[in-house]
């Protein structure tokens, strides 16, 4: 049942926005989006550009939602990170900190907008003084976490790596106290697992402010069913970032050991696809499929017995999870992060030690003898997801910000 509730005019800011991409934070921005716009809200977003496209704030040429860009006065656009030496990209994490174009460009469009309440993400890249600003002018803001950057400069924590070397510490102290203090005070913040609201409590983030759980919007797709008759090969799908710290190499020399008949598919792009092409051409089960549309891929997911997540990063609330369970598929995926929450070991799919070679084996042994009954509790598996459809979502969010909106008093 949805709640009925005032037509908002929301703020969303967040440091990359379509076409400019990366992955799931966008992915769920752009969902919150649309489902919020349906709802009949008014919606306008706040993001960043490359250079090439001007440094200047610009209104975007959306007939739905009206989007700002601009090019915030940095080294380079935050896509970009990977082109230059550690030593450049630590002077843009400093300027990104400091310099104040960011809050400046987004102060200048909330005077004119005059939101009710603003929603931020991502802000690394468009500048760390953005949350100050949004709470100086007295404008009720709520932060969504999506990862670990406030944390550690990168996002990222490998397994197996959780304790930091001496020569870090001090640097990433810093750095938290400096994130600590530019995220000020929001009315509300929301993550979309408890782990990383844990992760962000252990290093003092966010005392005295009002945290909530809420998993992530669904993707929208057409519905596909799964043929629960299975015979042949076990079927495996990987989908994501041929990176290695998605554990794709993992994977790959794990099942080469693999002495059962099954197949692994492959879905994605990054930096080892070359690696990954090549040990398609040797090993006959693995097939590399490239980029593949959303509507291609869940006709992938619904023709195999068990999607795999090998993480060997510290995973937040992975996309692909949702994607399994919705089409009633299991997941064979690393005890990491907010893995665990979404996944019910045993019944929804299996669960194994990040980087533990014997562990995966045994689980994808586990799932070619039991998947007919993996197969047999599909319907278990959407049931498990069917709580965060998109419009569950935005109504709750809406319900959220009115109470955001409740506790901030109006300047």
């Amino acid at each position: 049942m949805v709640v009925e509730y005032f037509c908002m005019k929301i703020g969303i800011i967040i440091n990359l926005y379509p076409p400019h991409a990366r992955g799931g934070a966008e992915n769920v921005t752009v969902r919150t989006v649309e489902q919020l716009l349906a709802m009949g809200h008014d919606i306008f977003v706040i993001t960043g550009q490359p250079r090439s496209a001007g440094t200047r704030t610009n209104l975007g040429t959306s007939t739905v939602e009206r989007v700002y860009r601009f090019f915030p006065k940095n080294i380079y656009f935050t896509l970009d990170d990977y082109k230059y030496h550690w030593s450049v990209r630590l002077f843009w994490h400093v300027i990104d900190a400091f310099g104040t174009s960011g809050a400046d460009a987004v102060r200048s469009i909330l005077l004119e907008e005059k939101p009710d309440v603003v929603v931020t993400h991502n802000l690394k890249g468009i500048g760390l003084k953005i949350p100050r600003a949004i709470q100086d002018l007295g404008i009720p803001h709520v932060h969504v976490l999506h990862d670990l950057q406030l944390v550690v400069p990168s996002g990222l924590r490998m397994f197996g790596q959780e304790k930091e070397p001496w020569y870090a510490k001090f640097p990433y102290a810093m750095y938290r106290a400096i994130c600590r203090r530019r995220m000020g005070r929001p009315s509300m913040v929301i993550s979309p697992s408890q782990f990383l609201i844990d992760e962000h409590k252990k290093v003092g983030f966010f005392e005295n402010v009002d945290v909530r759980c809420v998993p992530n919007p669904l993707p929208k797709f057409s519905e596909v069913i799964r043929n629960t008759q299975r015979s042949g090969p076990l079927r495996l799908l990987f989908i994501g970032q041929l990176g290695y710290h998605k554990g794709l190499m993992f994977l790959l020399d794990t099942f080469m050991k693999y002495d059962g008949d099954a197949r692994l598919q492959i879905i994605g792009g990054g930096p080892l696809r070359t690696m990954v092409e090549e040990r398609a051409k040797y090993d006959s089960r693995v097939v590399y499929l490239g980029y593949t549309p959303q509507e291609e891929i869940m006709k992938c997911v619904a023709a195999v017995d068990a999607v795999v997540v090998p993480s060997l990063c510290y995973e937040n609330s992975p996309t692909v999870i949702y994607e399994a369970l919705s089409a009633g598929i299991p997941l064979i995926a690393s005890r990491i992060g907010g893995v665990g929450e979404l996944i019910q070991d045993g019944k929804t799919g299996l669960l194994f030690t990040p980087g533990d070679e014997k562990d995966l084996l045994c689980a994808i042994q586990t799932m070619d003898r039991e998947k007919a009954e993996f197969a047999g509790r599909a319907d278990l598996m959407r049931e498990s997801v069917a709580p965060y459809e998109s419009v569950k979502y935005a109504d709750r969010l809406i319900g959220l910000l009115t109470e955001a909106m409740a506790r901030t008093p109006r300047q």
